[in-house]
């Protein structure tokens, strides 16, 4: 698998922001939740008061057919800003379609360009012959074909951003774990996630009540400590990360949510 620090960057934000494919563990309570067509959600990541990149994520106002099913379709786009343009041009989008009553994937697509290296890659899931076929294409290379065995119900990035909403943290446990076996550019990645509990923290649109929590990290060159990164996920019905902090070898960066629009519910803002 070939990774660059910032796209493992990236890949950080999209699991632990619930933006490798997920399969939680069934030791956290859950509740139904449906998506909202016409969702809207970007971020500004910056490092000190210097931009760095910006992530954006759309859930599609109508549905798409995939294999004859109605699914939604989102799209989730990454891209770096400002001074570390001129470093590590970067423009990873990935968009996934998605089944609204399971919130299972059909079909996730991911396209990576990230200085002269260029990859995309198009996954097929086979949810009930526990199948996962992925077809990936670098610049200057022929396409590469895979399958993969995969037990058990098989969430993408984007798709596994939902199902994390569906999670009832009201009732979860301070200290409480959660199980999350990652597949990720042809890999799996077994990693777990931490409760920690409420909080209320500032942001540009005012104080919010959050729930808290903390991926636990695999050993890696980019990021400080197995707790160097803190999410805190908005205590409503959305439940969207409203902020994160990562620990870097470099220094400090964080992740604030900048804009959106189409939300299941009013934010509450104080």
């Amino acid at each position: 698998m070939r990774m660059s620090r910032f796209s493992f960057f990236i890949f950080c934000v999209s699991v632990f922001t619930g933006l490798g494919f997920v399969t939680f563990q069934p030791d956290a309570p859950q509740t139904t939740y449906q998506a909202t067509p016409g969702e809207h959600l970007e971020y500004r990541v910056h490092y000190g008061f210097i931009n760095a990149a910006e992530a954006t994520i759309d859930v599609s106002e109508k549905f798409h057919r995939i294999r004859g099913k109605a699914c939604y379709r989102v799209t989730a786009t990454g891209r770096t800003t400002g001074a570390f343009d001129l470093v590590t041009k970067v423009r990873d989008s990935w968009q996934s379609y998605i089944d609204p009553q399971t919130l299972l994937p059909l079909e996730f697509n991911m396209r990576q360009q990230e200085g002269r290296y260029e990859k995309e890659q198009r996954v097929t899931f086979d949810q009930t012959g526990d199948k996962i076929t992925s077809v990936s294409k670098k610049k200057n290379q022929p396409e590469e074909v895979k399958e993969f065995k995969a037990p058990g119900s098989i969430y993408d990035v984007i798709s596994g951003y939902f199902f994390l909403r569906t999670i009832d943290f009201n009732r979860m446990k301070e200290g409480q774990v959660t199980t999350v076996k990652t597949f990720y550019d042809n890999d799996f990645i077994n990693l777990q996630i931490r409760y920690v509990g409420k909080e209320t923290v500032k942001t540009k649109f005012g104080k919010i009540s959050t729930h808290r929590i903390i991926p636990y990290l695999p050993q890696n060159k980019l990021f400080d400590g197995k707790e160097a990164i803190r999410i805190w996920v908005s205590d409503d019905a959305n439940k969207v990360p409203v902020k994160v902090e990562f620990d870097l070898m470099v220094g400090a960066v964080a992740m604030d949510l900048k804009s959106y629009k189409g939300m299941r519910e009013e934010f509450q803002w104080q």
